[in-house]
């Protein structure tokens, strides 16, 4: 049930993707799990196609498009079995806060190689004691002339590994401020020498890096800084509704595909001489997982509208976060459960599925704390 395909360069778009997508990912997508990583090679590749940063402007090095075209880029991923390539992370989550807070410096130095895979970036916010109250974060930088000298550690960072350009969440200590000016700067070039990285093993998602970052006095110039100091808790507020749009266009494509290889099983799959998707209790769960996807479909949907029109949404964002994640969950065990013993099998593609699914409720926010949000857009004083 594919979204936004309202236009001939919308389906056109899809349709090179998912050719691209098949040609040049799926076939290596047990190679790159082995390996716990994606090569260079294949970022490229997408960027030479225009599949990276496509909403960035021309004079960036994208094509000016829209979100929607976002959406077709993370679901065709998912459906190709190519969502190893922390691509949606990349374009969808870090290159933002370059284009919105950087300086014109800045942007026409990084921006065009992020549109063209040469350079991949990652955001930077939690820690290890610090994950969805990010206002404790510890990491720090002091200001020493023209360079912030940046200390500190981050965690669960998607494309950390890999990463040239970070976009890294810290506490700034230079004459003047306080203690709680937190703000955004831009790790990349010769200041990643300073930085070092642990890949972390994970129970699914194999294929995309997960990393442990230190910063061990990374001296990052002064004009890294993104945006105001002391704004960067504000800017990553703003910028937090689009991170959680993108997994929430995760949690459906995975439910759509979850569902689809529950319903293709239970029609092939005979048990007391007939296919098991004929028994009463199993056409039920397949009824109600077809009835969660179907809604789950719109309310994307909506969200997506809403987000590109410019519209605020972060009630309902916090809201489809929330219940699709879990959506998503309910339907990959029932999924599984319809597989029987073959779904805990990882030659089975529901095995891999669910593994990925878990992690969604945790993504970006989890599902207690999208809960928090919506109470206080309800205009209520949750207690802690």
């Amino acid at each position: 049930m594919p979204l936004f395909e309202d236009t001939r360069d919308e389906r056109d778009f899809r349709l090179a993707l998912k050719k691209f997508i098949a040609r040049e990912m799926t076939p290596y997508r047990e190679e790159w799990d082995k390996n716990r990583g994606v090569p260079r090679e294949a970022w490229k590749k997408m960027g030479n196609q225009g599949f990276l940063c496509s909403w960035l402007p021309e004079e960036y090095g994208g094509s000016g498009v829209d979100f929607k075209y976002s959406v077709i880029v993370g679901q065709e991923l998912i459906r190709g079995d190519a969502m190893g390539i922390g691509v949606p992370n990349h374009q969808d989550v870090a290159v933002p806060y370059i284009y919105s807070f950087g300086s014109e410096e800045l942007k026409k130095k990084l921006l065009p190689g992020c549109a063209s895979g040469d350079i991949i970036a990652c955001l930077c916010v939690t820690e290890p004691n610090t994950g969805s109250d990010a206002a404790a974060i510890r990491t720090k930088a002091v200001r020493d002339g023209d360079y912030y000298i940046l200390n500190g550690q981050k965690t669960f960072i998607t494309n950390g590994t890999f990463a040239d350009a970070m976009v890294v969440l810290c506490k700034v200590d230079s004459p003047g401020s306080t203690g709680k000016n937190i703000s955004l700067l831009v790790v990349e070039g010769e200041s990643l020498k300073n930085v070092k990285r642990r890949q972390l093993e994970k129970m699914g998602r194999h294929a995309t890096d997960t990393t442990e970052i230190f910063f061990e006095d990374c001296k990052v110039p002064v004009g890294n800084l993104l945006g105001e100091e002391g704004a960067g808790f504000k800017y990553t507020m703003q910028k937090f509704n689009q991170e959680r749009l993108e997994v929430c266009i995760k949690c459906q494509t995975y439910a759509e595909e979850c569902f689809k290889e529950a319903l293709e099983y239970a029609k092939v799959r005979e048990a007391f001489g007939k296919p098991i998707g004929n028994f009463e209790h199993i056409s039920f769960e397949l009824a109600e997982m077809a009835t969660d996807v179907e809604i789950g479909s719109t309310f994307l949907q909506t969200c997506v509208e809403e987000f590109v029109r410019g519209e605020e949404i972060t009630k309902k964002v916090s809201m489809a976060k929330a219940w699709l994640a879990e959506m998503a969950n309910r339907v990959a065990y029932k999924a599984v459960q319809i597989h029987g013993g073959y779904g805990y099998m990882a030659e089975y593609r529901i095995c891999r599925l669910y593994q990925d699914v878990r992690v969604l409720p945790i993504f970006a926010g989890t599902t207690e704390i999208m809960k928090v949000i919506i109470a206080r857009q309800l205009g209520l004083k949750p207690i802690f």
